[in-house]
C-alpha cells in the first residue's frame, strides 16, 4: 500500500539563520548564544551564517547546536565572524534570496547597526515577505536611536575597558610629568569619549556635540586644551590627560577641513574624515603654543578604539544581550517582522526599522550626547577646564596669568572668548533646588 505524500514544508522544523555584520562589539557571542538556545528550545533549527552577509551571498553557514553556543556568552569577538559585505551591492541580493530559498530559511536575526537592519528589510521584501526578520542593534559608539537611557549593547563594556586603560595612562602622565591626548571611537557622537573621560577622571574631555551646528575651528580646540594645561599648572599640576572623540573632526567648519593636511577624498569628493590625524595636529599645535610662552610640555596622542571592540563583555552586557537574543526569537515566534529589539528598563519592546532613519533626509538617525543633561553637566564640573569664574575672580586670574607667563589682562583677552555664553555653574555653585522627600 502506497503511503500518502506529506508536505515537506509542513513536516520540517522551522529554520532560523543568525548573523553579525559591521564592526565587533562586546556581547555579540552572547546574542548568538541566546538566539540559538531559545530557538532550539522551540524546536527550530538554527543556522549560523559566517562572516555576516557574505555568508548568505556565498551560502557559507553551519547548523548550530547547544554545545556550540553554551559557553560562548562570556567571550568577546564573534564566533561566526563578521564582515561589511553589503547585501544590496551588485547581484548580492539575488544570491542571498537564492540561498534563503535553497536552505529553507524562515527567520533571520541580524546583529549590527542601521545598515545591517535595512539590509535585512531589503532581503525580506525581496522574498515577498516570506522571510521574517528581527534585528538586535549594536555599537560601542552608543549612537543608535534607542529610547533615552537605553544603551546599545557593548557600550558599557567598551567604557569599562577604556576607563581601565585611561586610568593607567593618567598614572603614566603623573609619573612622567607629561600630557596624554586620548582619541576614542565615536565618529558621530561623543558618548564613548564622555563616558570614559568622566569615569576615569580625565582632566578634559571634548566631544563634537558641544560645538553646535555652526562648527568649530582647530584654533578653538587648541586653545581649550592649552587653557586646561595652564589651569593645571596654576594648581601645581604639570601633567594631565585629555580625551577627545574622533567625531570632533566632523564638528569642524568646512573651511577648517580644507586647511588640514590632505587625508584623501571619497568617490563623491568629500574629505575622508577618518583619515584626518586631528589628535596629532592638536598635540603639535598645543606644544608649540606653550613653547612660545616658555613652557616645555611633552604631549602625545594615543588612539583608543580597536582594543575595546572584542573585549569580554561585563556582566551587564551579558545579561542585556541574553534578553535581546531571547526577545528576537520571541518576536519572530509571535509573528513579528522588520523590527529592532529593545529592552527598556527590563521591558521588551520592538521598534520598526523605519525609526532608524530620518524621514526628511533618509539618513540614519544619530543619538547625540545631550549637553543640557545633568549627566553632561556633572562631567563638565569635574574637568580641569577654564570657566567663567576663572575670569571673574581677580586672584584666580592672576594665578592663571602667572602660570601662562603673561599678564592678567593679556590672559583674559586671549582666553575669555572660550567661555562666553557658557553657564556659570559649569565651574561654580549652581542654583539651589528644592529637595523633596517622599
Amino acid at each position: 500500500m502506497k503511503k500518502p505524500e506529506t508536505n515537506k514544508s509542513q513536516s520540517r522544523p522551522k529554520r532560523l539563520a543568525v548573523l553579525a555584520s559591521g564592526g565587533p562589539a562586546p556581547g555579540i557571542n552572547s546574542v548568538i548564544s541566546a538566539v540559538t538556545i531559545e530557538a532550539i528550545n522551540r524546536g527550530w533549527e538554527v543556522l549560523g551564517v559566517k562572516d555576516g552577509y557574505r555568508g548568505l551571498v556565498d551560502d557559507d553557514m553551519k547548523q548550530l547546536s547547544r554545545e556550540d553556543v553554551d559557553w560562548i556568552h562570556f567571550r568577546g569577538g564573534a564566533v561566526l565572524g563578521m564582515s561589511r559585505t553589503s547585501p544590496v551591492q551588485g547581484d548580492n541580493l539575488e544570491k542571498i534570496v537564492a540561498t534563503i530559498k535553497r536552505r529553507g530559511i524562515d527567520f533571520l536575526v541580524t546583529i549590527g547597526g542601521d545598515g545591517t537592519a535595512f539590509g535585512a528589510s531589503f532581503i525580506a521584501a525581496e522574498t515577498g515577505g516570506v522571510l521574517r526578520c528581527a534585528h538586535v542593534p549594536k555599537t560601542i559608539d552608543n549612537d543608535l536611536p534607542l529610547p533615552e537611557g537605553v544603551p546599545s549593547f557593548g557600550y558599557t563594556t567598551a567604557c569599562h575597558v577604556g576607563v581601565g586603560m585611561v586610568q593607567n595612562l593618567i598614572i603614566d602622565a603623573q609619573t612622567t610629568r607629561r600630557w596624554h591626548l586620548v582619541t576614542t571611537m565615536g565618529r558621530q557622537a561623543g558618548h564613548l569619549a564622555i563616558g570614559i573621560g568622566k569615569a576615569s577622571g580625565a582632566h578634559l574631555t571634548l566631544i563634537p556635540e558641544e560645538f553646535g551646528i555652526d562648527g568649530a575651528t582647530v584654533d578653538k580646540f587648541v586653545s581649550i586644551i592649552e587653557g586646561a594645561v595652564i589651569k593645571g599648572r596654576a594648581e601645581g599640576r604639570h601633567w594631565g590627560l585629555a580625551v577627545i572623540g574622533e567625531g570632533l573632526v566632523g564638528a569642524l567648519k568646512a573651511s577648517e577641513l580644507e586647511k588640514l593636511p590632505d587625508a584623501g577624498r571619497d568617490s563623491f569628493g568629500n574629505i575622508r574624515l577618518a583619515n584626518v590625524a586631528l589628535g596629532t595636529i592638536l598635540c603639535d599645535q598645543v606644544t608649540r603654543r606653550l613653547a612660545e610662552r616658555g613652557i616645555d610640555v611633552a604631549m602625545r596622542e594615543i588612539k583608543l578604539g580597536y582594543e575595546l571592540r572584542c573585549a569580554d563583555p561585563v556582566p551587564f552586557d551579558i545579561e542585556y544581550t541574553r534578553d535581546l537574543g531571547y526577545g528576537a526569537v520571541r518576536f519572530l515566534a509571535d509573528g513579528g517582522t522588520n523590527a529592532i529589539v529593545v529592552v527598556d528598563h527590563k521591558k521588551r519592546t520592538y521598534v520598526p526599522f523605519e525609526h532608524m532613519r530620518d524621514p526628511k533626509t533618509g539618513r540614519p538617525r544619530v543619538r547625540n550626547v545631550d549637553i543640557n543633561s545633568e549627566n553632561y553637566h556633572v562631567a563638565r564640573r569635574y574637568m580641569q577646564r577654564l570657566g567663567r569664574r576663572d575670569f571673574a575672580d581677580p586672584q584666580q586670574l592672576a594665578r592663571l596669568a602667572a602660570a601662562a607667563n603673561t599678564t592678567p589682562e593679556a590672559f583674559k583677552s586671549e582666553f575669555e572668548r572660550l567661555v562666553c555664553g557658557e553657564p556659570m555653574d559649569f565651574d561654580g555653585p549652581g542654583e539651589k533646588r528644592e529637595l523633596k522627600l517622599n
